[in-house]
């Protein structure tokens, strides 16, 4: 049985490190799974998802020329490009048209808009701290 770039495989956990975590494969290789590919949200501490013993399935990511074998679990999960494709990109469709679709703007119309803006958050800025300051005990030179 040859391993596969691609393929799902049930692996066995045979050693943990701070990492990742060494997979043996049905064919007896040994591939690692990155930390970062153990799951969906962030795994500060590995130990926390795997244990030495456990059985997992893992897809095999690459296998370089020296014969390491990447692996994911959290791949292995994902369903099918086709399913996850069309549902990641129905959402963004619905969404407004961009500036893009109308005239450009341009960067003198950026920068004009921009300084403008600034100068009223600027003075807005000032009332309101000026009046802040004119209090009872105030003291004005």
């Amino acid at each position: 049985m040859s391993i596969e770039v691609g393929s799902k495989y049930q692996g066995k956990v045979t050693g943990i490190t701070n990492f990742g975590a060494f997979i043996e494969l049905p064919d007896g290789s040994t591939g690692l799974v990155h930390i970062s590919e153990v799951a969906d949200s962030y795994v500060k501490n590995i130990n926390e998802f795997l244990s030495v013993g456990d059985e997992v399935t893992v897809k095999v990511m690459n296998i370089e020329k020296d014969g390491k074998i990447g692996l994911s679990i959290r791949k292995a999960k994902e369903k099918p490009p086709s399913q996850t494709s069309n549902t990641k990109r129905t959402p963004h469709k619905s969404s407004k048209p961009r500036q893009k679709d109308q005239r450009p703007v341009s960067f003198e119309d950026k920068m004009s808009r921009f300084l403008k803006d600034s100068e009223e958050r600027l003075s807005s800025l000032k009332r309101n701290t000026e009046s802040k300051r004119s209090g009872r005990n105030s003291k004005r030179g």
